[in-house]
C-alpha cells in the first residue's frame, strides 16, 4: 500500500472517466430547469440551446487542446497561471472552486425536496444532511468510490433520457397507442416560433448556459486515470453527439410535445410536463426519481471538484498547505473536507436564512461559467503559442484557432454586457463582479508575495553557493 503524501491516485477507470464525460452534460435543469426557459422564449429555445450548447463545445475544445497536453487536476487554473500569471490561476480557480462548493446546498436542498415529498415523517434538513454525509464519505476513501457511484449515477440518467427521446418520437409520429400529441405543430401554432421575439431567446442562452457547467470536470477527472491525454481527446470529440442528443433532441421533443405557454411547464418542469401530455401514467414519480438521481450526481460531482481544484491550488501554494495532503489511498481528503464544511455552512444559511443570505450567496456564482470560459479561451490563445514553439504533442487541436477562439473571446463579454443591461440578471453579474474583484486583488497580493518570497529565496542559495 502506498505512503500517504501529496499525490493524487490514479484510481479511476475507463469506464469511470466515460461515464462522468457522458454524465458532465446532464442536470437536473435539463428535466426540471429547461422549463422555466421553455415558457419564456417559446420553441425559439432551441435557438437559445443550439448557441449555448455550440459555445461550450468550443470551450471543451479548446480547454480539450490543454489539457491533453499536459493533464492535471487543475485543469483551466493551472493552464491560466502559466498562460495569464499565476494571479489569474488563483483568481479563476478559487471562484470555480465557490461556484462548486454553493451547488452543494442547492443540490442537498433538491434532494431533501424529493425524498422529503415521499417520507415526510423526515424533516427537510435532515435528508439534505443525510445525503451530503453519505457522499461525503464515499469521496474520502477512494477516487474509485466517487468514480463508482458517478457511473451508476451517469448509467440511470443516459437511460433516462434516451427512453424519454424513444417515447417523445413516436409520439410526435403518432404511432404510441393513448397518445393524441402528434405532429410539431406545437411549434409555432402559439404566437409563433419566437413569441416573445428574439431578444427573449438571448436572454434564455444566459438560462441554459449554466445547464451545460460541469462539462469540463472530465479534464479534473481524467487527471486520476491511467492515459489521461487519450481520455481527454476521447471525452472532448464527443461533447458534439452528447449535447446534440441530451439537450437538443430532449429540448426539441418537449417543444413539439407541450405548448410552450402550458402553465405546468415553469411549475413541474420540461420532462413531466411532456410525459403528461403523452399520458405516461405515474409522470411525476418517474421524473421525481430521475431528478433525485440528477441531483446526488451532480451533488457529488460537486464534492469531487471542488477538492481537486483546491488541491490544486494548494500544490501551487495558492491556498493552505494541509488541503494538498492526500491519504494512502491518494484522496486529498482535508480538501474533500474542507469544501463539505463551506458546503454544510451554505445548508444551515439556506434553512436559518432562506430568502436573505442564501440567495445572495448563490448570486455570487452567478456568472461564474462565463468567467470560467472567458479564461479557457485566452488561456487556450496564449498557450497555443507555447505549445507550438516548443513542438508539444497535441492529440486534440482546436478547430480554425484563432479564428473561433476569438470568436469566444469577443462573444462572452457580449452576454456579460447583456446580463448588465437585463433587469432579471443585474443583480447576479453585479454580485459576481464584487466577489471575483475581491479574488483578484487577494490573488494578485497573494500570489506576488509568494514570488518575492521565490526570488528572495533564490538569491539567498545563489549568495552561499558563491561565497568563498
Amino acid at each position: 500500500m502506498a505512503e500517504a503524501g501529496t499525490a493524487l491516485s490514479s484510481g479511476l477507470k475507463n469506464r469511470h472517466v466515460t461515464m462522468i464525460s457522458i454524465a458532465g452534460v446532464i442536470g437536473a435543469g435539463l428535466f426540471v430547469g429547461s422549463g422555466t426557459a421553455i415558457a419564456s422564449a417559446g420553441p425559439g429555445v432551441i435557438i437559445a440551446y443550439a448557441f449555448a450548447g455550440l459555445l461550450v463545445i468550443l470551450v471543451m475544445r479548446m480547454l480539450g487542446e490543454m489539457a491533453a497536453a499536459t493533464p492535471d487536476s487543475g485543469s483551466f487554473s493551472t493552464y491560466a497561471d502559466r498562460a495569464i500569471g499565476p494571479w489569474a490561476g488563483f483568481s479563476v480557480g478559487w471562484l470555480y472552486w465557490w461556484f462548486w462548493v454553493l451547488v452543494i446546498p442547492v443540490e442537498a436542498t433538491a434532494a431533501a425536496t424529493i425524498l422529503n415529498s415521499w417520507v415526510t415523517s423526515v424533516p427537510q434538513w435532515t435528508w439534505a444532511l443525510i445525503i451530503t454525509v453519505l457522499l461525503t464519505v464515499t469521496n474520502l476513501f477512494s477516487v474509485a468510490n466517487y468514480g463508482e457511484f458517478e457511473f451508476w449515477f451517469a448509467l440511470l440518467k443516459v437511460v433516462a433520457i434516451v427512453a424519454f427521446i424513444v417515447i417523445g418520437v413516436l409520439a410526435v409520429l403518432g404511432v404510441l397507442p393513448g397518445s393524441d400529441v402528434s405532429g410539431v405543430s406545437r411549434l409555432y401554432d402559439q404566437g409563433g416560433f419566437l413569441p416573445h421575439g428574439f431578444g427573449a431567446v438571448i436572454a434564455a442562452v444566459l438560462v441554459t448556459m449554466f445547464s451545460f457547467m460541469g462539462t469540463e470536470i472530465v479534464t479534473i477527472a481524467a487527471a486520476e486515470s491511467e492515459n489521461p491525454a487519450e481520455k481527454i481527446g476521447k471525452a472532448t470529440r464527443s461533447v458534439i453527439w452528447r449535447i446534440s442528443v441530451f439537450y437538443l433532441a430532449s429540448i426539441l421533443l418537449v417543444v413539439a410535445l407541450v405548448p410552450w405557454n402550458s402553465p405546468g411547464l415553469a411549475e413541474n418542469g420540461s420532462y413531466q410536463s411532456a410525459l403528461d401530455a403523452i399520458g405516461i401514467p405515474g409522470a411525476k414519480a418517474i421524473v421525481d426519481i430521475v431528478v433525485l438521481v440528477a441531483v446526488a450526481s451532480c451533488l457529488n460531482s460537486a464534492l469531487y471538484t471542488a477538492s481537486r481544484m483546491i488541491y490544486s491550488l494548494g500544490r501551487r501554494g495558492q491556498a493552505p498547505a494541509a488541503v494538498m495532503h492526500t491519504t494512502r489511498e491518494g484522496v486529498p481528503r482535508i480538501a474533500v473536507l474542507a469544501s463539505t464544511i463551506v458546503g454544510f455552512l451554505a445548508v444551515i444559511a439556506n434553512y436559518v436564512f432562506p430568502e436573505a443570505v442564501f440567495t445572495t450567496l448563490l448570486a455570487t456564482s452567478g456568472a461564474v461559467a462565463l468567467l470560467v470560459y472567458l479564461v479557457i479561451a485566452v488561456s487556450q490563445l496564449r498557450l497555443r503559442r507555447k505549445l507550438d514553439e516548443a513542438g508539444s504533442a497535441m492529440p486534440v487541436r482546436m478547430w480554425a484557432y484563432p479564428v473561433l477562439t476569438w470568436a469566444v473571446i469577443v462573444v462572452i463579454p457580449l452576454m456579460l454586457v447583456y446580463m448588465a443591461l437585463r433587469q432579471g440578471s443585474r443583480f447576479d453579474l453585479m454580485m459576481t463582479a464584487v466577489i471575483a474583484v475581491a479574488v483578484v486583488i487577494v490573488g494578485v497580493v497573494v500570489t506576488r508575495r509568494q514570488s518575492s518570497r521565490e526570488v528572495s529565496t533564490y538569491a539567498t542559495v545563489t549568495t552561499r553557493r558563491d561565497a568563498p
